[in-house]
């Protein structure tokens, strides 16, 4: 027997088949890789943390406005701020007809005309109205107005207007009803005609035609 087999022999181990003296391990191999493996999961980490830390962080900038949000603007039907006091009017003496018939037209006037409330008068709360600030006003009864022939009238809702300007206001009066109906529309508000849709609804239902009607009234 020679050298290596007597060491066989001796100490009850076999070595490798080319004479290297290195013990073989069975739990050594794995042991390592699991080293390895933790260690590339412990970088992947590493790498990976500030990647998503980066990826949220855009995000959340992309996500985010600029500039504050804008305070909303008011509605346009948003309802107008109004005086609540009395309007001035006068309120002369009307014959037995007419008084009746201002009577009628005032007790079915509308709450309000578009967004103006309806606002209390001084005077003659049967035949004058008031809504909105600063006031438009309504006035029933009173002289018919006379102007040339060759004026332009308008109706609206059936019913006939005469426009003219007075200082700072449109005043329509109607021309074709038994009772004058005489409309003050501040210079304030545009386009006076467009007041009128529901003032000359009620007209028609509480006041008869009548007088002389301009021929561009005849329908």
């Amino acid at each position: 027997m020679d050298d290596d087999g007597a060491r066989d022999a001796t100490d009850g181990t076999s070595g490798p088949a080319d004479g290297n003296g290195e013990p073989t391990d069975p739990a050594a191999a794995p042991a390592g890789r699991d080293r390895t493996m933790r260690g590339a999961a412990l970088l992947a980490t590493a790498i990976a943390l500030p990647i998503t830390l980066l990826v949220a962080v855009l995000a959340f900038n992309k996500l985010s406005p600029d500039t504050p949000a804008a305070a909303p603007t008011p509605s346009a039907t948003t309802a107008r701020v109004q005086s609540t006091a009395p309007v001035e009017m006068a309120a002369p003496a009307l014959a037995a007809r007419p008084a009746t018939v201002c009577r009628a037209l005032l007790s079915q006037l509308p709450a309000s005309i578009r967004d103006l409330a309806q606002r209390p008068v001084t005077a003659g709360p049967e035949q004058n109205a008031a809504y909105g600030d600063p006031a438009l006003t309504v006035a029933c009864g009173g002289t018919e107005p006379t102007f040339p022939s060759t004026d332009e009238v308008w109706t609206v809702n059936g019913v006939c207007w005469h426009l003219a300007e007075q200082a700072d206001d449109a005043v329509l009066s109607t021309v074709d009803r038994e009772t004058l109906i005489t409309v003050r529309v501040p210079g304030a508000y545009e386009q006076p005609l467009q007041w009128l849709p529901a003032i000359s609804s009620t007209i028609v239902a509480s006041v008869p035609s009548g007088g002389a009607i301009p021929s561009g009234c005849q329908r």
